[in-house]
């Protein structure tokens, strides 16, 4: 088959059936933001009238887990169900992948690690996000080991993200995103660079909080022994 007429890197690659975006980048990025914030509006609002006490940080942290879980079921639910012809769909969140596929073209090319690896986001780490955000506002005692998987398992899938991409591109000498700085910084660095940061903040957070809580169970225990 011969290579479609698209703007994506390589210029080469063969998108099967590739019809063009009929939103802007402007329109695409505005329904995309306007989206998730009619979701974490009311969200914030529901978990302050529920625990008018939790604090600021608590907060963030369940905001951010509604929000992977909105994104991982959702956005990349989408994906992973329609992965064989997300070139050639003009549903909106299949031109919000093409939009981002600008800057990584193996989204459109049926790329057996990504088919995998977002299946594995969107159906384990999906519900697994809502069900954190719920522990964290309810303070229940599994919060952290949930916590902790899924914070860990978000940092292993975008380490793996990118190791493959830099992978191609050092060793077979192919890029994925086209050359133009805001696309390959603005959407595949910056992007997913908040699943580097925060999940390793989080599972950082959840092994202080483990850790302290077996010390305090040794350190009662031990106690117990001397009476």
């Amino acid at each position: 088959m011969a290579a479609a007429n698209h703007s994506y890197y390589p210029p080469n690659v063969v998108i099967d059936g590739y019809v063009a975006n009929t939103l802007s980048t402007v329109q695409i990025l505005g329904i995309f933001t306007s989206t998730l914030a009619s979701i974490l509006v009311p969200c914030f609002f529901l978990i302050r009238r529920v625990r008018p006490s939790l604090p600021a940080g608590e907060m963030a942290t369940a905001l951010w887990f509604v929000l992977c879980g909105v994104i991982h079921l959702g956005l990349e639910g989408h994906y992973a169900r329609h992965e064989h012809h997300i070139g050639a769909s003009s549903h909106v969140l299949s031109q919000l992948w093409k939009e981002y596929s600008l800057s990584d073209s193996r989204y459109l090319t049926r790329d057996s690690f990504l088919a995998c690896m977002e299946s594995i986001t969107a159906f384990l780490w999906g519900p697994l996000a809502f069900l954190c955000a719920y522990g964290v506002v309810r303070g229940s005692a599994w919060r952290h080991p949930a916590q902790s998987v899924l914070s860990l398992g978000q940092l292993y899938g975008d380490l793996l993200y990118y190791g493959t991409c830099t992978y191609e591109f050092f060793v077979r000498g192919l890029e994925f995103s086209r050359p133009e700085p805001y696309y390959f910084v603005g959407y595949y660095v910056l992007l997913n660079a908040f699943w580097i940061v925060i999940p390793s903040v989080l599972l950082l957070s959840s092994v202080r909080a483990t850790t302290g809580a077996f010390a305090e169970l040794e350190r009662l225990n031990a106690k117990a022994k001397k009476r």
